[in-house]
């Protein structure tokens, strides 16, 4: 399969949605679904956030809607290839002790999706993502080869541990670690106002819990954690945000799947 398909050029790669008056997603649609990330913005008082940075095909921080006078701390949910692309354009890089050093030696997943073992293929289809032949439906640029993509490894500049705080002055986001997708999968949770970042840990969208990194039983117990969690809006690592009620839903559906 050739790494240079007919496919349209689209140099506007990044596109932003505005949540609220502190918040912003943005998201890259021309990216598979089994790799498109949510990254989300949080403008603060003192400091700003950023939690993801997707993919790294194009350069992030150029486009990144927010006043270059404060602070901005980088938070990484997890060292997945999709949420990480973009770690080494910014200064401070943090990310939960148990995967710091996969930082320095990224996984990779060719975006050339016919390239992809059968058997990992067959892994992503059983958890609800049929691949194609390619795994972006458009190039960033002429001459931008797929098959010599890789993402570039960087250093974490701040290891976070359970119960850490992400503080922007006038809201605070403790870190939740939230294992079973991956071991070094956290949350951010904003207690005040009753708001969860959750990574990879819960969206509404097919989980993946068969990775090699993966864990079922932890999986399990993140879910029954998040279950219990009184959060009302839920900003999860795909796919769309949602509330309580599907938080619980999400929760329950895998639980009665997977335990017991």
């Amino acid at each position: 399969m050739g790494a240079n398909p007919a496919l349209p050029v689209i140099p506007e790669w990044f596109r932003t949605k505005r949540i609220d008056s502190t918040t912003s997603l943005l998201f890259e649609p021309h990216v598979d679904p089994l790799l498109r990330c949510n990254m989300w913005l949080v403008r603060g008082q003192t400091s700003d956030l950023l939690i993801d940075t997707g993919m790294g095909i194009v350069p992030l921080e150029p486009v990144l809607e927010r006043s270059r006078n404060k602070r901005l701390i980088v938070v990484a949910t997890h060292s997945h290839l999709d949420h990480v692309g973009g770690l080494h354009e910014f200064e401070e890089r943090w990310v939960h002790i148990d995967e710091a050093n996969d930082l320095l030696d990224p996984s990779h997943v060719s975006l050339v999706g016919a390239d992809m073992p059968a058997s990992k293929r067959a892994m992503f289809k059983r958890a609800g993502y049929s691949l194609g032949d390619y795994l972006l439906s458009a190039l960033p640029a002429r001459g931008f080869d797929m098959s010599f993509f890789r993402t570039v490894p960087t250093r974490a500049t701040v290891c976070l541990h359970e119960g850490d705080t992400v503080d922007l002055g006038d809201r605070a986001f403790e870190v939740l670690h939230l294992p079973g997708h991956s071991p070094g999968s956290i949350g951010l949770w904003d207690r005040k106002n009753s708001v969860l970042f959750s990574g990879d840990a819960i969206y509404d969208g097919p989980l993946l819990d068969e990775l090699p990194e993966s864990n079922i039983d932890d999986y399990c117990q993140t879910m029954t954690r998040l279950r219990a969690l009184p959060a009302e809006a839920v900003h999860g690592g795909h796919e769309e945000s949602f509330g309580r009620s599907r938080l619980i839903a999400i929760a329950d559906a895998y639980l009665d799947r997977r335990s017991g």
